[in-house]
């Protein structure tokens, strides 16, 4: 058996330097906590807090047919996308399976970068290649030629103003505009997996040990922490965001997940999967499918993916992802159930954990959210 040594990131000695514990993730080796999870956790949502994102797939299409190549391989409208703005969406198999959960900025007239999770970076890269035929565009692998660096959490439009002279205040959520920040060029996106305000920025790979320096330092005053792929998580999770593998898989079609409207079947033309997720909608409008809900204990124990979700001695659904919540003090999990035990409040429910049924209040996501 072969055993393939993980990628490391720019900042890698710099996380070793930090204390941080090291996991493998997607292949990388990556940053799961430096201190206290928790600490890390409530950092992000009363503070700031720090990430190192560098193992994210960027992939850039450039060319004349950039747009209609994006608008045939993906589910979105993403030749509707002005530059200098991003949208989320998906890219789905011919069966209407979901790939990958993405995100694609437009830097430019023909200039779009696709960011795709970890996981699946090396599938979507290869889908979008092989889409490609016929269209004038070009398909590059840029993993290599950059770093990512969030910064999220309150106090994070005031850390990064006090590094750049860029038009943070004009920056809308859901947008990029590249910029200079402690000196290093870097595409500055206001977007995050947290549920809190902050920032994305993509640098060359040589720039990401003296941003790190240089936004640790200058957010010494207002509580920045680093923080770990740990945190992340229950900081999506609090924010009812999907994560790919656990919500989204390609068992499922976007309608399956509750995010049909990421389908844009209005674009003119044919795109990947279009049959297949028509006849999604039409399955999910007179049947529909199971609802990922929110679950909160009322106990201890805590949910893991994979369980069953109960009702009357029933299996109604099952546990994506479980944690326990620093923001809320309990445990909590998304769960796809049926449609009958999906509206909050709704009775009897509870999670088989180890064949013992444990109460919990469902809820509509996501659990938390942050004041605006």
């Amino acid at each position: 058996m072969s055993s393939t040594e993980p990628r490391r990131t720019a900042l890698d000695a710099l996380h070793r330097s930090l204390g941080a514990t090291m996991t493998d993730f997607a292949g990388w080796d990556m940053p799961l906590r430096y201190g206290s999870e928790r600490d890390e956790h409530n950092a992000v949502r009363t503070k700031a807090g720090l990430f190192d994102l560098s193992h994210m797939g960027e992939i850039t299409v450039t060319g004349p047919g950039a747009a209609a190549l994006l608008d045939f391989a993906l589910v979105g409208n993403i030749g509707g996308v002005k530059p200098g703005r991003a949208r989320y969406t998906m890219i789905c198999r011919e069966d209407g399976g979901i790939l990958d959960d993405l995100i694609v900025y437009r830097l430019g007239e023909t200039e779009y970068m696709v960011v795709a999770n970890a996981s699946n970076a090396q599938t979507v890269l290869d889908a979008l290649v092989e889409r490609s035929a016929g269209f004038d565009a070009e398909v590059r692998d840029d993993r290599d030629a950059y770093a990512l660096l969030a910064v999220q959490g309150p106090e994070s439009p005031a850390i990064l103003a006090s590094l750049t002279d860029a038009d943070l205040d004009g920056l809308k959520y859901y947008a990029g505009l590249p910029g200079t920040v402690a000196g290093v060029p870097a595409l500055i996106a206001r977007t995050g997996y947290t549920g809190e305000d902050g920032f994305e920025l993509f640098v060359k790979p040589e720039h990401a040990v003296e941003l790190w320096q240089a936004l640790t330092k200058a957010g010494e005053g207002a509580g920045l922490v680093p923080c770990g792929l740990s945190c992340r998580d229950t900081l999506r999770l609090e924010a009812g965001m999907p994560l790919y593998g656990n919500e989204l898989s390609t068992a499922l079609t976007p309608f399956d997940a509750g995010l049909g409207r990421v389908v844009k079947f209005e674009k003119e033309g044919d795109f990947v999967g279009r049959a297949a997720l028509t006849e999604a909608a039409e399955r999910a409008a007179a049947r529909p499918p199971r609802v990922l809900v929110g679950l909160v204990a009322e106990g201890r124990r805590v949910p893991r993916a994979g369980y069953a979700v109960v009702a009357g001695g029933e299996v109604i659904g099952e546990v994506t992802s479980g944690a326990p919540s620093p923001t809320l003090g309990k445990p909590i999990a998304m769960a796809y159930v049926d449609p009958a035990h999906a509206a909050p409040g709704a009775e009897g429910v509870g999670v088989d954990i180890r064949g013992s049924h444990e109460p919990y209040e469902v809820v509509a996501l996501p659990f938390y959210k942050r004041r605006k």
